[in-house]
């Protein structure tokens, strides 16, 4: 270790004094940690102007831009998969973020040269909705690949943080530079951080073909064998992937129920489209503030101290009392609340404890079954319950955001304990047949 990582690795122990982190891994931390940052600063750029997208389209409209969103991740699904078997992993990764930045200049020209942006607002929505899931979902993958299961309950918190402070960072840039170089100049913004993302991502790889030390190094140029509709069958055969497809609906479900009725009331008691956009960046701000905290603070301790039950039941406990709250007074201030509730939750808790249950997987579960659960199972369960949703609300002449948001908790609650139990499982399995391969080895020997 050079005296830079040295001091890195005294800062980081002086700033998150309950994260452990060894000398060693001082550089990929902060490598993946900046990746994340950049990533999610890109996005969040970006995510204020969807919403407003979406709430001037109207409520009626948010089911079919969900299945059109479903529809668009269903054609780069098996895309993504056929390039993993043609390409180099440590190419593919980063080249991809550098695709999704000359999208965005492609989205730039046909704002500035058609007037009528109806259908280009429409169609911004759905490539936003595909290209969140896809960039986040490649970035856990590699992360899952990087780090050791002990490693992840360490420190993807702390990585998981990196994409709170990229939203946290995205938002007040998007708030303040909107007013001083135009909505569609933010484009140009969001392409570039998307491309420094990708850069980083290469440095994250190279390092853990080198000091991580986690994967040979001839992984890092492998292709993925199999075909491109692979991630499909491995959830099929995995009861465990089962379990987690089913963890992802159900959250999508918590998440579309909450969302339609925010886009309701929105709709309802904020007039203008700036005021909307405003008081989207406000939640956004908010959320990832309390996100960070809980990212930084209490997901690794949690972890230590209860274990993965307790941080992957968090999300459907507290959410179980939001729609609760919800029911009994289902009003614009509880609607916001309840949201930013369910998103800090699954920032801090659900989404870095659910990565982390990809460190017991194959390598090729990671990349190919973990791409097809985060997005097209994830934009499925939106499709569907935004669908059901709508249905059930017209059917009974009121909203039953509260009744059938504690409903799915409820289920939610159940399958993730069951996943937590599952895990360890496993876990102790593998190190049961790793002990025996060594005493025959030994005895060979």
């Amino acid at each position: 270790m050079n005296e830079r990582d040295e001091i890195h690795h005294s800062l980081i122990s002086k700033l998150l004094p309950n994260t452990i982190v060894n000398r060693h891994e001082t550089k990929g931390l902060i490598l993946a940690f900046l990746c994340a940052f950049t990533m999610f600063v890109a996005y969040s750029i970006l995510r204020p102007i969807r919403e407003t997208m979406g709430v001037t389209s109207g409520v009626s409209s948010l089911p079919w831009m969900f299945w059109s969103t479903l529809g668009l991740t269903l054609v780069a699904q098996p895309i993504l998969g056929k390039l993993m078997t043609k390409v180099r992993l440590a190419t593919l990764l980063p080249r991809i973020y550098t695709a999704f930045a000359f999208v965005l200049l492609a989205f730039y020209a046909w704002f500035l040269l058609q007037s009528d942006h109806t259908w280009i607002s429409r169609a911004y929505f759905i490539w936003v909705s595909v290209l969140n899931l896809l960039v986040v979902s490649l970035f856990w993958s590699l992360m899952a690949d990087t780090f050791t299961e002990e490693q992840a309950g360490r420190m993807f918190g702390v990585i998981a943080g990196g994409l709170s402070l990229g939203g946290l960072v995205g938002s007040l840039l998007a708030g303040w530079l909107a007013e001083v170089i135009g909505t569609i100049n933010l484009l140009l913004v969001s392409a570039a951080l998307l491309w420094n993302a990708g850069f980083l991502m290469t440095k994250v790889t190279l390092w853990r073909a080198g000091e991580g030390g986690n994967v040979p190094i001839s992984h890092v140029d492998e292709k993925l064998t199999g075909n491109a509709l692979d991630g499909f069958s491995q959830i099929f055969r995995s009861p465990f992937l089962m379990g987690v497809a089913l963890f992802v609906v159900l959250l999508t479900s918590a998440t579309t129920i909450l969302y339609v009725e925010q886009n309701r009331i929105v709709g309802e008691f904020v007039a203008s489209t700036d005021a909307r956009t405003a008081l989207f960046g406000k939640i956004d701000f908010g959320v990832q503030l309390a996100a960070l905290v809980g990212q930084f603070f209490f997901f690794g301790p949690l972890m230590r101290r209860w274990g993965l039950d307790i941080v992957l039941a968090t999300s459907p406990v507290l959410m179980m009392g939001a729609f609760l709250v919800l029911w009994k007074s289902p009003s614009l201030s509880v609607v916001i609340a309840a949201m930013v509730v369910r998103r800090v939750s699954e920032y801090a808790f659900a989404k870095p404890s659910r990565d982390l249950l990809f460190t017991g997987v194959s390598r090729s579960e990671k990349y190919r079954a973990k791409s097809v659960l985060d997005t097209f199972v994830y934009r499925g369960g939106d499709a569907v319950s935004a669908s059901m949703y709508q249905g059930a609300t017209v059917a009974a002449g009121h909203s039953i955001a509260g009744m059938s948001g504690m409903a799915v908790s409820a289920v939610w609650l159940v399958v993730s304990l069951w996943l937590a139990s599952k895990f360890r499982r496993q876990r102790a399995d593998s190190e049961v047949t790793l002990g025996e391969r060594s005493t025959h080895v030994k005895a060979a020997a």
